[in-house]
């Protein structure tokens, strides 16, 4: 990976899924504009605040897909991801985890 680059590995959210209230929602039924969660699977050597491993929070709507050895990733620039929740971000006193 170069510069400010994340690469994730999107967190398989299509198909059928259930509301809080647990009404069935069919996989084409068109969803509001969301950010989505992924995995940072590999990082630039100018990112700072993530690692692999890290989950990260990002537009879907500003992705570039690649493809790897028959798997998709999506290939973000750091300063386009909205929040990273990691582990080592929560042994703080007082920390929830998460890094906005």
């Amino acid at each position: 990976m170069l510069h400010d680059r994340v690469l994730v590995r999107a967190d398989a959210g299509e198909g059928e899924r259930r509301s809080t209230g647990g009404i069935l929602i069919p996989a084409t039924a068109e969803l509001s504009r969301r950010c989505a969660w992924a995995e940072a699977v590999a990082v630039g050597q100018s990112v700072r605040t993530v690692e692999p491993g890290d989950r990260v929070l990002y537009d879907p709507e500003d992705k570039l897909e690649v493809e790897v050895r028959g798997a998709t990733y999506v290939l973000l620039r750091e300063r386009d991801l909205h929040a990273v929740a990691a582990e080592r971000l929560s042994g703080a006193e007082g920390s929830t985890g998460l890094y906005l």
